[in-house]
């Protein structure tokens, strides 16, 4: 499996790949203002340093797709892309966000240590074009309609386009109307690519749209899926948290409230021991093929 660093001399780097230390993607799921986002990256930077755990400030300045037309939509490409600079230089810690339109690719570049694909976009060649010109590393989140063995041909095309710094990340998969579930399957399927794989915890467990135009959420979930994806084996954990989940702008319903991220994040961490220890005291993993 490939590894790569994210981030560059001017913020804690983040190495990711096989028998690297777990990785944790988080924060609000938009920006809210540049004091919420400041609070929730020092609150997070604390959590994450007392566990030693790397991480990577998540939040966006754009939520295009929500399902209505009253909903927060973000604050804009500008003010999004100063707060996360400046998150950047005074938590120092490396940052994320992801894009919607191929323009926007080169400014987040500028700014972001990963750039983010996001899940509906997850097929669209203009969009993978624009990411992977932007020599960063990206973050592909897998498509809630895609079968995690397709997720290959927009590896290809990412690769073809000059870029080899992929993380493939599951996000669940639709279960009929309003329902996602998650197959443990895909993490390993998603490893045969060569690249590390993340899971992304809290829109794994949204009820997309079972609220008339917006998503609700099973949270009581979110601890013992991420066990057993751990588990099973994969380098990163994602998952956005805020302070006050319900007065959140965006995901009001899944966000993981703040006061549980530890406890969640300890949780993650024996698990991926447990599994290394296994693999130290018994050898290789154990391929079983048919017959």
């Amino acid at each position: 499996m490939k590894s790569f660093i994210i981030g560059d001399k001017h913020v804690n780097q983040v190495k990711i790949g096989l028998n690297e230390k777990l990785v944790f993607i988080g924060g609000p799921c938009a920006i809210e203002s540049e004091k919420h986002a400041l609070k929730m990256a020092n609150s997070i930077n604390k959590i994450c340093k007392k566990l030693k755990i790397p991480w990577i400030y998540k939040s966006c300045f754009d939520k295009d797709c929500r399902s209505s037309e009253k909903s927060f939509t973000g604050i804009g490409i500008n003010e999004g892309l100063e707060i996360l600079s400046k998150i950047r230089k005074v938590v120092n810690i490396p940052v994320l966000t992801d894009f919607s339109v191929p323009s926007w690719a080169e400014s987040v570049g500028q700014i972001c240590d990963v750039i983010q694909v996001p899940a509906y976009l997850c097929r669209q060649t203009s969009i993978l074009r624009a990411a992977a010109e932007t020599k960063k590393p990206i973050n592909l989140k897998k498509g809630q309609f895609m079968s995690p063995w397709n997720m290959k041909n927009s590896v290809r095309k990412i690769e073809n386009f000059g870029n080899k710094k992929i993380i493939l990340t599951d996000r669940g998969t639709f279960f009929g109307y309003n329902m996602l579930v998650n197959d443990l399957r895909s993490l390993k399927i998603m490893a045969e690519t060569g690249y590390p794989v993340c899971y992304d915890a809290t829109h794994s467990i949204q009820l997309p749209t079972s609220m008339g135009n917006i998503s609700g959420g099973q949270r009581e979930f979110i601890p013992s899926l991420v066990r057993a994806c751990t588990a099973s084996g994969l380098q990163a954990i994602f998952m956005e948290v805020h302070d006050n989940p319900t007065q959140a702008k965006s995901d009001p319903n899944t966000v993981l409230h703040i006061k549980y991220l530890e406890r969640v994040l300890r949780e993650a961490l024996i698990m991926n021991d447990a599994r290394k220890k296994i693999r130290e005291t018994l050898g290789k993993e154990i391929n079983i093929e048919n017959g």
